[in-house]
């Protein structure tokens, strides 16, 4: 049993598809960052950044309380890839696992990502977004898993082996990795960083 299972990867590379499949094995919870409903932003501020920024704490706190409230295996997903990161400041002291999905294939990617029939097909961006997540080291309690020609009945069976089986650890040395090694949706974009100070807080 875990406290949280995190999943990580490139868009279209099956991260939903995944978290479904274990919140219905585990029974626990499940939290997408995108559930965040629509709210306004103040002025001054970028929105992408700002709703990131707030989406992401909703959800630690969202997480935190089902788990104050009992509920474990909770199952999180959606994050930009820079905020994984923060995931082993966030969560020291807790029983979590990161799963990192990535595709050695890229064209197996590539289809799966026309196939979503969301109309959100950025492929430039989707093989900079691959490129960068396939390229950096693991984290603290992440763990990578290759889905390159594997049914996703095959990509569940080996998250369960992961989450089930990997020893963890729970007290660590925390030391983020520079930012420059993740990548980030809103930053990659071309949005500008007005309105943050250095750690990435809002000037308001």
């Amino acid at each position: 049993m875990r406290d949280f299972i995190f999943i990580i990867g490139a868009s279209g590379i099956g991260k939903t598809t995944l978290a479904k499949k274990l919140y219905e094995h585990y029974k626990g919870a499940y939290v997408e960052m995108s559930m965040i409903p629509e709210f306004g932003v103040p002025e001054g501020v970028d929105e992408g950044l700002f709703e990131e920024r707030v989406c992401w704490e909703s959800s630690v706190a969202q997480v935190k309380k089902f788990w104050e409230l009992g509920i474990r295996n909770i199952v999180a997903l959606d994050f930009d890839d820079l905020r994984t990161r923060d995931i082993p400041e966030v969560f020291k002291g807790f029983n979590y696992i990161t799963i990192k999905l990535v595709c050695s294939d890229y064209r197996q990617n590539y289809e799966q990502m026309k196939n979503r029939g969301n109309g959100l097909i950025y492929f430039e961006l989707l093989e900079k977004m691959s490129q960068k997540i396939n390229a950096r080291k693991c984290l603290v309690n992440e763990f990578e898993l290759d889905i390159a020609g594997k049914t996703v009945e095959q990509v569940f069976i080996e998250a369960l082996e992961i989450i089930e089986h990997k020893a963890i650890k729970m007290e660590y040395d925390c030391v983020k990795p520079k930012k420059e090694l993740f990548y980030s949706w809103v930053f990659s974009n071309g949005l500008p960083v007005k309105g943050l100070d250095d750690e990435n807080n809002f000037l308001l």
